[in-house]
C-alpha cells in the first residue's frame, strides 16, 4: 500500500509541476517583488503578497460538503442575474478570484462515489480509507491517522478550531479529531472531541450526547470547556477561551438552520468564523476548519435553492478570512474546497433548453425541510390538494393557469403545466398517505421520483428546479472532482490536478510537521 502511495503522488506531482510550469513561471517576478513591498489591496480587495512567506502562521480550510463546481456556479449565476434584474451576469462569490485553482479527485477505497467520512479522513490525514469510516485504516479499521490538526497542536503548537452548520460530531468535523470505524460511533467522537484539547468548536448539537455514563456536555465540561448554548454567550467570548458552542437556533437533527431559513440576526457560519478568529489569536497561530455542511443536506434532497443559499453564506465565511488575510498577507493561508460533490447538480434541463431562468428560485422563501413541517399540519388537517397548492404558492411560487397573479410579470415562468400539476397531486397524495419512506420500502419508480424525502416537498423543489434551468441525477454523491482555491503563504502549491490525500501532505510539507 505504502509503495502505490508512494508511486501515485510522485506521478501527481511530476504531472502537476508539468501543466503549470509556465504559470509558476509566469507569476514568479511578482510573487517573489510582491514580498519587500507593503501589499497594497486590488480591485477585489485581496492584498499582493500571494506567496507570502511560504510557511502559513494561520491557516483557513473551508469545506463546502458536496459543494462541487454546479454548487459554486449556480450561486454565481443567482446572484449575478438577480443583481441585474434578470441579466446574464455571473457574480464573483469572495473565494473565485483567489491567484490558484487546483482540481481534486475524491474517490475512496471503497467508491468513486465516496462519502463524507473517508473523503474527509483524505483531506484530514492524506490516507484512503473506507466510506464511513473516520481516520482508520481501511478493511482492518485497527490503526487510527494523525489529523493535519493534532499535527499542528502538539508539534507546532497551534491553536485550533473546528466549526460545522451540522452536527459538530458529524463526519467532516470529526474527521479532524475522532478515529473510529464507523462514524456512526457518535458518543465515541464526542468522548475524543473533549479529550482533544482544540481550543474551539462551534455548530450543531452532537447526535448522542448520552449515549454512555458521562454525556458528552459534561466530558467537554470536564476538559476544561466552556459549553455555550446562547448566541449572546458565543458573542461574550474572547481571545484565550476554550470553548464548546452549540447553536442556540437549531433545525433538522439539531444541526443549524439552513441559511434560507436563518432569522435577521441569527448566527450563521460567517459569525462563527469571526468569533474564532477571536477567540484563537495567540503568537503561535492557528488552524481553522469551517464546513458548510447543509450544502450537502440541500443538495441530497434536491433542494438548489437552499444549497445556493448557503453557498452564498459560505462565501460570507470565507470572506471573514479574507479580511483577516488581508492583515496579515504574508502569514495567512485560505484554502476553499469540497469533500465531493452532492446531487448531480447540473445547471440546464430539457424542457429550459439553452436557457435558465434563476430568478425564479427567489420565490422560494423556506428550505425543503421546513416546508416539511407545513406538510404534516395539512395531513393533520385533512387539507385538500387545492389548500396545499395555496401554501406551495407562499413557499415555492409555483401557481395553476388559473391563479389571480397568472398575468404578472414575476410569476410568468412559474405557471404550472397540467404534466407539472399532476405530478404534484400524486406527490401529494403519497405524503397524505405514506409520507417519507426507506428505499427497501419503496418501488423502484418512488425512489427515483421522491428518494428517501416527503414526496410533496422534492416534487415542489424538482418542479421549481426544472422551471428554472436546473436539475440532479442523484439524491447521493457523485464522483466528480472538486475545486480547490487558494489564497497566501504557501498558495502556489495548491495549483493543478491533485487527489484529495494531497491536500494533508501538501500542508505538512509547508507547516513541517512530521
Amino acid at each position: 500500500m505504502k509503495n502505490v502511495k508512494f508511486s501515485r503522488r510522485s506521478f501527481l506531482k511530476a504531472g502537476a509541476a508539468a501543466s503549470v510550469a509556465s504559470l509558476v513561471a509566469a507569476n514568479a517576478a511578482a510573487a517573489s517583488a510582491a514580498e519587500p513591498k507593503a501589499p497594497a489591496a486590488d480591485e477585489n480587495g485581496l492584498l499582493d503578497g500571494l506567496f507570502g512567506g511560504k510557511t502559513p502562521k494561520y491557516i483557513f480550510l473551508f469545506i463546502g460538503d458536496g459543494m462541487g463546481l454546479p454548487q459554486i456556479q449556480s450561486a454565481s449565476f443567482y446572484k449575478g442575474t438577480v443583481e441585474n434584474n434578470g441579466a446574464v451576469i455571473p457574480a464573483e462569490l469572495s473565494f473565485m478570484k483567489f491567484p490558484f485553482t487546483g482540481s481534486v479527485t475524491t474517490y475512496d477505497s471503497t467508491s468513486f462515489c465516496p462519502d463524507s467520512a473517508s473523503t474527509a479522513t483524505s483531506i484530514a490525514s492524506g490516507e484512503k480509507t473506507e466510506s464511513g469510516v473516520i481516520n482508520m485504516t481501511p478493511w482492518t479499521r485497527d490503526v487510527p491517522f494523525e489529523t493535519i490538526a493534532e499535527k499542528l497542536h502538539s508539534q507546532k503548537g497551534y491553536k485550533v478550531g473546528i466549526l460545522s452548520t451540522v452536527n459538530i460530531d458529524h463526519a467532516t468535523p470529526a474527521a479532524f479529531y475522532a478515529h473510529q470505524a464507523s462514524r456512526k460511533n457518535y458518543y465515541e467522537i464526542g468522548e475524543e472531541l473533549a479529550n482533544s484539547g482544540f481550543e474551539y468548536f462551534a455548530g450543531g448539537d452532537f447526535q448522542d450526547p448520552r449515549g454512555g455514563a458521562v454525556s458528552n456536555y459534561d466530558m467537554a465540561i470536564a476538559k476544561g470547556y466552556k459549553l455555550v448554548t446562547t448566541q449572546a454567550g458565543a458573542a461574550a467570548l474572547k481571545a484565550g477561551d476554550k470553548a464548546l458552542v452549540i447553536a442556540e437556533q437549531r433545525a433538522d437533527a439539531a444541526a443549524m438552520n439552513y441559511s434560507i431559513d436563518a432569522a435577521a440576526g441569527e448566527w450563521q457560519l460567517s459569525d462563527y468564523v469571526r468569533k474564532g478568529i477571536e477567540v484563537l489569536d495567540n503568537p503561535n497561530g492557528f488552524f481553522m476548519m469551517a464546513e458548510s455542511g447543509k450544502i450537502d443536506w440541500a443538495c441530497h434532497a434536491n433542494d438548489t435553492a437552499a444549497s445556493i443559499h448557503d453557498v452564498l453564506e459560505m462565501s460570507n465565511a470565507v470572506q471573514v478570512a479574507v479580511d483577516f488575510y488581508n492583515q496579515h498577507p504574508n502569514d495567512t493561508l485560505i484554502l476553499v474546497t469540497a469533500d465531493h460533490e452532492t446531487g448531480g447538480m447540473t445547471i440546464g434541463f430539457t424542457t429550459t433548453n439553452y436557457d435558465t431562468y434563476l430568478t425564479n428560485l427567489t420565490k422560494q422563501t423556506m428550505s425543503f425541510v421546513k416546508f416539511d413541517s407545513i406538510i404534516d399540519t395539512l395531513r393533520a388537517q385533512g387539507a385538500s390538494f387545492e389548500a396545499a397548492m395555496a401554501e406551495a404558492k407562499k413557499a415555492f411560487g409555483l401557481i395553476t393557469a388559473n391563479d389571480a397573479d397568472a398575468a404578472n410579470p414575476e410569476y410568468e415562468n412559474l405557471i404550472l403545466t397540467d404534466y407539472e400539476l399532476e405530478g404534484l397531486r400524486t406527490a401529494y397524495e403519497r405524503s397524505m398517505t405514506v409520507g417519507a419512506a426507506g428505499q427497501g420500502d419503496m418501488t423502484q419508480r418512488d425512489y427515483e421520483l421522491y428518494g428517501t424525502y416527503q414526496p410533496f416537498s422534492v416534487e415542489l423543489c424538482h418542479v421549481l428546479n426544472h422551471k428554472s434551468g436546473m436539475d440532479h441525477t442523484t439524491w447521493s454523491h457523485t464522483g466528480a472532482p472538486v475545486n480547490l482555491y487558494a489564497i497566501g503563504a504557501g498558495s502556489d502549491k495548491f495549483t493543478g490536478a491533485f487527489d484529495n490525500t494531497e491536500i494533508f501532505h501538501k500542508l505538512a510539507e509547508l507547516t513541517n510537521v512530521q
